[in-house]
């Protein structure tokens, strides 16, 4: 009787810590204030926030493997090449509807991330990293020979996004693709912070920082991070079939090793395993890059550069990590 009630009460802090969690801060309520801001400030500024909006999305979907699964990838713009080629396909052969695209682009990456996590996900460190990093090439090569379905090296043209839901078409100014890639956002930034705080999440994050501990009381360690990576892949897709739809087109650009580097570099600029460091890093390396290219269109990549440095020089554990800087100081 008594070891009945201890484990009760050792429940009910578990439970209590993780409404905690999943109770929403003041502070996290700044990407809404943000989303809700762009459309004030005119519609200049629709393509560079549809822009972040999905690369911050396509960030998520890295920071659940990097950041919570412990699962260091060189090869995440597969998925989001495969979303993009997927999505765009079928709307070539007829199937423009924007919000079954977005499923489409999502579950044909699933299938690619189930396969390849199935391969990958048996190594670790340094052999999984190079697997990955093949996977890039492997995909990019497969995606420029067959152009008689991706169209190689030309890109997949004839893409034609239907409008949204039926009543608002995608214009020139940007404003439909802005609101519906906005949404897009809100709802995988809602979802994955759901699943990162439930006891799924929890258990990931056991599994990375003692994968021996968490086999050892019992964790089905591979299937749990079968599934993690079949996730992060699926929402990969999801902003690539987005991208494709902005932009009516896709490409080897959208599956090559350039794409995986890059989002990489974004989430270290902003910081891993917090969700909040997959908006900020974007968002930041994308304003920066805008402002620089207007400056200095021939040097801006160096000045980004020196800024990324600096960052990880001053700032190691990326720009989410100053929030704790600044929590710190106040309590004192």
């Amino acid at each position: 009787m008594s070891d009945d009630v201890s484990t009760a009460e050792r429940r009910v802090p578990f439970a209590a810590s993780l409404r905690s969690k999943h109770r929403l801060r003041p502070a996290e309520l700044l990407p809404l204030v943000a989303v809700a801001i762009v459309p004030l400030l005119g519609s200049g500024y629709y393509p560079l926030a549809t822009q972040i909006a999905i690369t911050v999305i396509f960030g998520l979907s890295l920071d659940l493997l990097v950041g919570y699964a412990g699962i260091v990838t060189l090869g995440h713009g597969i998925f989001f090449g495969v979303g993009a080629y997927a999505s765009g396909i079928a709307s070539v052969h007829g199937w423009g509807d924007p919000v079954s695209g977005l499923f489409i682009g999502a579950a044909a990456a699933a299938v690619v991330g189930v396969v390849q996590g199935f391969v990958v996900l048996r190594t670790a460190r340094f052999t999984l990293l190079m697997l990955t990093l093949c996977s890039v090439f492997l995909v990019s090569e497969v995606a420029n020979k067959a152009g008689w379905l991706t169209g190689g090296a030309d890109g997949l043209t004839g893409v034609m996004t239907g409008p949204l839901l039926g009543v608002w078409t995608f214009d020139l100014d940007g404003r439909t693709g802005y609101l519906f890639s906005a949404t897009v956002f809100v709802l995988v930034w809602i979802g994955l912070r759901g699943l990162v705080h439930a006891p799924f999440g929890q258990s990931i994050m056991a599994i990375r920082d003692n994968p021996g501990r968490a086999e050892a009381i019992g964790m089905a360690v591979r299937p749990r991070l079968l599934i993690v990576y079949t996730v992060s892949a699926a929402i990969a897709g999801t902003a690539g079939a987005l991208q494709a739809e902005i932009d009516q087109f896709a490409g080897l650009k959208n599956v090559g090793f350039e794409i995986s580097a890059t989002i990489l570099v974004m989430l270290a600029l902003g910081g891993t395993g917090r969700l909040y460091g997959a908006m900020a890093g974007p968002a930041v390396y994308l304003i920066a890059q805008d402002l620089l290219a207007k400056i200095n269109p021939a040097m801006w990549q160096l000045w980004l550069g020196l800024l990324i440095v600096a960052t990880v020089l001053f700032v190691p554990g990326g720009l989410s990590s100053l929030a704790d800087v600044f929590r710190g100081r106040g309590k004192r």
